[in-house]
């Protein structure tokens, strides 16, 4: 689905995966769940593309949900998954995410979430392959020149990704604009955050971001900017203390 010039999804904004397109090729940003597989191929399709045009996979975080056909990915096109070191084991199946961070939960929308997460092969999760690192503020000479910025909370290895040429920021699980377990709509702190405080801290590192796309790792694409979008979550994570 496209979003703006150069920006897609693929999947459901119950489970986001991002595509950035420019003349050099493909980036991918995050690899959502094991079968979106086939979703990537019929999207690049439809741009007179192929997978031998993706250059990069970077990865928000570790978590299952977000390195779906990363070993796929690296295993058939020998192309390594980004990934901020300290999320490593995670995406390799090494660790275990512990059940804390729920907070409020609807019996429909985690229901839902769950059944589409098996539906796109989440129940079969293989760990992510080949692991590239990188480091807070480095630019990655891949499509659209993205910019890592990092933003623990969520887990130690989260990252936030600018790509000043679609206008967007990508923040994975750092926020979200529909709850799974809730359904409420709109940028909130993301559930199953290991230190919420820690993440709403890291918001200092990306509310100067330049962007008006504010993209998720689940909900629908927001445009209303990264300044708003920070205050909202700030917001609402006020209210959840209170």
């Amino acid at each position: 689905m496209k979003i703006a010039e150069g920006l897609h999804r693929i999947g459901s904004d119950i489970v986001n995966s991002y595509l950035v397109v420019d003349s050099g090729g493909v980036t991918v940003i995050d690899a959502g769940l094991p079968r979106y597989w086939d979703l990537l191929t019929g999207e690049l399709e439809r741009l007179g593309l192929g997978l031998d045009d993706v250059r990069a996979l970077i990865l928000t975080h570790g978590d299952t949900d977000h390195i779906g056909f990363a070993a796929r990915l690296s295993r058939e096109k020998g192309i390594p998954a980004y990934l901020h070191p300290a999320d490593d084991a995670r995406a390799r199946l090494e660790v275990k995410k512990p059940n804390s961070g729920w907070g409020p939960v609807k019996a429909g929308p985690i229901a839902g979430f769950l059944w589409y997460s098996a539906r796109k092969g989440g129940l079969r999760i293989r760990p992510a392959g080949e692991l590239r690192p990188v480091e807070d503020g480095q630019v990655l000479d891949v499509p659209g020149s993205p910019r890592v910025i990092h933003v623990p909370g969520h887990t130690p290895g989260s990252v936030a990704v600018h790509v000043p040429a679609v206008d967007a920021l990508f923040l994975g699980d750092a926020m979200t604009t529909r709850n799974v377990l809730t359904g409420v709509t709109g940028p909130k702190p993301a559930p199953f955050t290991l230190e919420p405080r820690e993440a709403i801290a890291s918001l200092d590192r990306i509310e100067d971001v330049d962007a008006t796309w504010v993209l998720p790792g689940h909900g629908p694409a927001w445009d209303g900017g990264v300044p708003e979008a920070v205050r909202q979550i700030r917001n609402a994570a006020a209210e959840q203390k209170s």
